[in-house]
């Protein structure tokens, strides 16, 4: 429960998730659930060079177990 409510203080603001494949996505936190699933809007590659076959989107979801969030 303390990660959940330390995620949901950060709903409206800016993050950045770290997958394990090094692939880094900033966008801003739209919601986070019980499970620690994490929904983002306005996303973008941080390293574009790297991941060029990533097309920006505008929402992404993602599963606490295959992540670090840094702020």
């Amino acid at each position: 429960m303390l990660f959940f409510s330390y995620f949901k203080d950060l709903v409206g603001r800016e993050v950045t998730v770290e997958l394990k494949n090094d692939l880094a996505i900033r966008g801003t936190l739209h919601s986070v659930d019980q499970y620690l699933n994490i929904k983002l809007e306005n996303t973008r590659v941080v390293d574009q060079d790297k991941y060029p076959h990533m097309v920006p989107k505008s929402r992404a979801f993602f599963s606490l177990l295959i992540l670090i969030l840094s702020c």
